[in-house]
């Protein structure tokens, strides 16, 4: 039953004065306890006056805040995410120090320094007063939590007693299956919440990757349907002379332009869906901190909106830019500590990282979590949200190290904050938590032998080898998300670029521990541009395929023969002929388990794969691999936990697969998702167009096995009138805010 109106106004202004009184007493303890800052006037006032001034200061300071705040980050929305954060301070300082001078008779003063704490402290206060009060009554806790999650657009579903489920998939980057089966055992499960789910209401089954074991291909593929033609996290394409790179803008838009184009279709999130946080939109309306929009400029672009929309709540900000100090200090010493102990294997963690790690640890997960909540209080149907920063730690610290257990830790809370949402959504919903790839640990490639991936293949080709081993750079998916929130210029690949262009010498490019050798010098068979054979690597290179495949840190190396088709190089003259299944000697690939042959033959036949790819060996009873990057915990090839990520799925949902079937490759993920959203009553949307529907009118499910292929290359527009890709992330573009904190505004109004 509804409660009376005037009751519920009842309760507001009962928890306004509330407020108020705490925010009274704390301005009274803080005066008491700070030197620089005072309630009175220079002769001295009574107890009573000094309550009194403290009253109207803390009134002062919490309707500048309700109403001044909003509009000055509005007005500063210009001002990079993270620079804006660190802003937050000071500007909540200003606010306060405002609220004193508007208290009558000057008795009311702080120096800057003081009012900078007086009103972090403040805002906390009023924050947890605000929430603790809402906690016993249901609609204040909800509008306490829509407060959070500043959504206070119009209500999507307009008939929640008939509204069917949504569907919240929630991307828990780099947790490989074993990480997490270990993070919820015992009687007390690092991973509570998660526990709690497996124990009951879901199922946790393994998958397992492709070849290119990381964020890029297996997002592109879960979202879009299509990973065709991603050989690994960045390779170089000889007909351009370019290097794409999976976590820079303008390559994550170029990847989806190309799924969209193949598959026809507009992807995942393409009916009333919201994408978080993700290198990719999967078709999504509602977007925030997307890579894939990052890139572009003008009045279509707003991904900042998440920014903005965070931080217009000034105990949000607060929180976050306390947290985000906090983080930074928590690596600092953590890296100490690890150097101090003399801890193996362990890679430099100075210079910008401790930032990098705080924006995906803290500021990222903040507003990703704050804007999966905004969409499920308005029963957004599809959301997907990928949370990175288990990823972004490991890569340094290692997968299964003390740093990264205590990100996972942090992650179980604010997957417990996304759960207690659901019983407040306007529909049901159903919550699945994935991976996208696990990680593999292993000191890496140069700290075990002491020479680059680069330098192994400039000694193959008879070239010069540089005395000084080179550090590669990191494929963590932060760093580039972080650089797209600063409005930073993108990281060009440095000497491998001008390698490229010059065309001279061998481009060696790593994505974890997998490599990828280009020999531009080298034309394929077909085209200038081709792939070049092993025949006419031979010729060129006699020593080159023998020095890779013989090296105790190489497992195999593909290259395509041009008598026998693809063909797996290892140690000690060790070859199988995919195209054939012919094994020579000692196969190749018998330590990376069953499926690495599909993998691998399946990578063989992209357009775009290397004249030389190469996967570090593996240790079959460990897992370690050794990384080409400067990571000890690493992803992007096969070999160990990176190709085994997992799916915790509701038990009202379908199986993904049948009885005694594995889960193989980002594009079936894909299918099984589709089918879900299928079964709450989701139509399929083609690129560009509208819901699709049988000869009776009825939608048609999106649950279908296979998504349609458009015919051509990957860069033809699809057939049957739909548009381009290209167009359809152009009109995506359109709605690519992220939430909005103001009531019935429009989108050209809230910008």
């Amino acid at each position: 039953m509804r409660r009376p109106r005037w009751r519920s106004a009842g309760g507001a202004l009962l928890r306004v004065i509330a407020v108020w009184a705490v925010s009274t007493v704390a301005m009274l303890v803080l005066a008491g306890a700070l030197p620089d800052f005072r309630l009175q006037s220079a002769n001295g006032d009574s107890a009573t006056q000094i309550a009194v001034t403290a009253a109207l200061g803390a009134g002062a300071f919490g309707l500048l805040g309700a109403l001044v705040w909003p509009l000055l980050v509005r007005t500063l929305l210009l001002v990079p995410a993270l620079v804006l954060g660190l802003l937050v301070f000071a500007l909540n300082g200003s606010l306060l120090l405002v609220a004193l001078w508007l208290i009558p008779d000057g008795r009311g003063a702080a120096s800057p320094e003081t009012a900078v704490v007086v009103a972090a402290v403040m805002s906390a206060v009023s924050s947890a007063t605000g929430a603790a009060l809402a906690v016993g009554d249901d609609d204040a806790y909800r509008r306490r939590l829509a407060r959070l999650a500043l959504r206070r657009r119009t209500t999507v579903v307009q008939d929640p007693a008939g509204a069917p489920p949504g569907t919240v998939f929630l991307q828990l980057d780099g947790v490989g299956h074993d990480v997490l089966v270990d993070a919820l055992a015992g009687p007390d499960p690092l991973m509570p919440t998660v526990a709690g789910w497996a124990g009951s209401t879901h199922t946790l089954t393994p998958w397992r990757t492709d070849w290119s074991s990381q964020t890029g291909a297996s997002q592109l593929g879960i979202l879009h349907g299509t990973n065709h033609d991603v050989p690994a996290f960045r390779w170089y394409e000889k007909e351009t002379g370019e290097v794409i790179v999976s976590n820079r803008p303008t390559s994550a838009a170029e990847l989806q332009r190309r799924a969209m184009a193949r598959t026809g279709s507009g992807g995942l999130l393409s009916v009333d869906g919201a994408s978080r946080g993700n290198l990719f939109s999967g078709g999504a309306a509602q977007l925030a901190l997307v890579l894939s929009v990052a890139a572009r400029r003008g009045r279509h672009n707003r991904s900042r909106a998440g920014y903005f929309a965070y931080f217009s709540d000034p105990a949000n900000a607060t929180r976050t830019a306390a947290s985000f100090v906090v983080e930074v200090c928590r690596e600092i010493g953590q890296s100490l500590r690890a150097r101090f102990r003399e801890d193996g294997p362990r890679v430099k963690r100075g210079g910008l990282y401790p930032f990098v790690r705080a924006f995906a640890t803290v500021v990222e997960r903040d507003v990703v979590v704050a804007a999966v909540i905004g969409d499920m209080l308005v029963g957004r149907t599809a959301i997907y949200a990928d949370l990175v920063a288990y990823d972004e730690v490991a890569h340094h610290s290692g997968p299964e190290s003390r740093d990264a257990r205590l990100v996972l830790r942090r992650l179980d809370r604010s997957l417990a904050l996304i759960a207690k949402i659901a019983p407040h959504a306007p529909r049901p919903y159903r919550i699945v938590l994935l991976s996208d790839h696990g990680q593999s640990p292993g000191e890496t490639f140069a700290g075990r032998y002491g020479l680059t991936l680069e330098d192994l293949v400039r000694a193959g080709c008879g070239l010069p080898v540089s005395r000084r081993a080179r550090r590669s750079p990191t494929g963590a998916e932060a760093r580039n998300t972080a650089r797209a929130a600063l409005h930073r210029p993108e990281e060009e690949p440095e000497e491998t670029t001008r390698r490229a262009r010059r065309a001279a010498e061998p481009i060696v490019l790593a994505s974890g521990n997998l490599g990828l050798v280009s020999l531009p010098s080298i034309p394929g068979p077909s085209m200038p541009g081709g792939r070049a054979t092993r025949e006419q690597i031979d010729r060129r290179n006699p020593a080159l395929l023998s020095t890779l495949a013989e090296h105790p840190g190489i497992g195999f190396v593909l290259v395509r023969s041009e008598e026998h088709g693809a063909v797996v190089l290892g140690p000690r003259g060790g070859a199988h002929y995919l195209d054939t299944g012919r094994i020579v000697g000692e196969d190749p690939l018998a330590p990376f388990g069953p499926g690495a042959a599909d993998a691998v033959r399946r990578t063989d036949g992209f357009p775009h794969v290397a004249d030389i790819m190469i996967n570090s060996s593996c240790d079959p009873e460990t897992g370690e691999v050794h990384a080409f990057e400067e990571q000890i915990g690493s992803h992007g090839g096969l070999g160990g936990p990176q190709s085994r990520p997992f799916l915790l799925w509701p038990e009202d949902l379908t199986p993904p697969v049948g009885e005694g079937t594995e889960l193989v490759g980002a594009e079936h993920v894909h299918r099984v998702f589709r089918r879900w959203l299928g079964e709450g009553g989701v139509p399929a949307v083609p690129v560009g167009g509208e819901p699709r529907t049988s000869t009776d009118g009825a939608p048609v499910a999106s649950g279908t096995d296979e998504a349609p292929v458009a015919s051509g290359t990957d860069e033809a527009s699809s057939t049957g009138g739909t548009r381009s890709g290209a167009d359809e992330i152009r009109s995506q573009g359109a709605t690519s805010e992220a939430f909005s904190p103001a009531d019935g505004a429009s989108q050209e109004e809230q910008r």
